[in-house]
């Protein structure tokens, strides 16, 4: 598999595995907030935020509906997670969480907050900040986490800052230190032969299709740019990469700076395609992992498609050699 034109990573923040961002308001949450199904507003605007939207977000999660990065914000993943959930039940509302929307998510009757033990693994590292330069980044054995609150923040789907909230003054170094934190497991899906795979540029979004046409899965997906638009058409997938390494080419990459060497980087979750590569027949172009799920759906590619390392990886989980893809406007 040639893994060759895409993404690019952005310098992260070696406090909280995330780019560095302004400051700005934290709302309130709390697991009694999030676990209460009693608690049913009506939500529509993108500057909502607190426990109620992060109960949706937990549950569009288990229900494969991702919104990407758990963060407690009525945010554009959000939205289009609950407008294209909506959709598939049959609901009026688009964007909108209404009682309707409430009921049906609530049926999914586990608590979405749950505590959980900070084990020895989460805290093992080895943890450290990873170089800017490529090359630099080359001459690593792997490009892991760079703090414990990053690792955990990939194991339950959720952005640091979000598990800060959720446990003010917690020392997320410490193994056996309890903390409260998203309910995303994930109800497994089988793979079925005849599914497909649909990319929209305007929903920005990869959606798993059953045999009948059904959704199966939805992700929330960055996809192309104005220099490396997404290529449209019908293609294929030819394979699954799990953890893969990633080959840098400066003569494929338009924002290359003179001077820039071919260079292999090493596998792990902060590799430029995270943890999963799946190959499409048009050559080298695939759907694929991220090391910032904060940007997910927001920012651009270098053409592929990517996706939050979790939903890349139940994704992997599903396709098959041959499975059909297509990318659309």
């Amino acid at each position: 598999m040639s893994i060759l034109l895409c993404a690019w990573a952005p310098q992260v923040d070696a406090g909280t595995g995330h780019r560095k961002a302004a400051k700005v308001s934290q709302p309130g949450f709390s697991a009694r907030g999030a676990n209460d199904p009693s608690r049913r507003p009506r939500l529509t605007s993108a500057r909502a935020s607190g426990s109620s939207v992060l109960r949706v977000q937990i549950l569009l999660d288990r229900v494969h509906f991702s919104p990407g990065e758990i963060d407690g914000r009525y945010g554009g993943n959000t939205r289009r997670a609950v407008a294209a959930f909506n959709k598939a039940r049959q609901l009026k509302g688009g964007e909108r969480a209404e009682a309707k929307t409430w009921v049906e998510l609530n049926r999914d009757e586990a608590p979405a907050v749950v505590p959980y033990v900070v084990t020895s693994e989460d805290v093992a590292g080895p943890f450290e900040r990873l170089p800017v330069e490529t090359i630099e980044k080359a001459k690593l054995s792997a490009l892991g986490f760079e703090s414990p609150i990053e690792g955990l923040g990939e194991k339950f789907h959720a952005s640091p800052r979000l598990l800060r909230a959720l446990n003010p003054g917690a020392a997320f170094d410490k193994a056996g230190i309890e903390i409260q934190v998203p309910n995303v497991e994930r109800p497994p899906l089988a793979k079925t032969h005849g599914m497909s795979v649909r990319v929209s540029e305007t929903d920005h979004s990869v959606v798993a299709l059953g045999p009948d046409g059904s959704v199966m899965a939805r992700y929330p997906a960055t996809v192309g740019s104005e220099h490396d638009p997404l290529p449209i058409g019908e293609w294929k997938i030819n394979g699954v990469a799990w953890n893969p390494s990633f080959s840098y080419n400066p003569e494929l990459f338009w924002d290359s700076e003179p001077g820039d060497e071919k260079a292999k980087l090493p596998p792990g979750p902060n590799n430029p395609v995270g943890v999963v590569w799946i190959d499409l027949s048009k050559p080298h172009y695939g759907i694929h992992g991220s090391p910032e799920p904060s940007t997910i759906g927001g920012s651009t590619s270098h053409g592929c498609i990517r996706l939050a390392n979790w939903d890349a990886l139940e994704l992997g989980h599903l396709v098959s050699p041959g499975t059909p893809a297509v990318l659309e406007k």
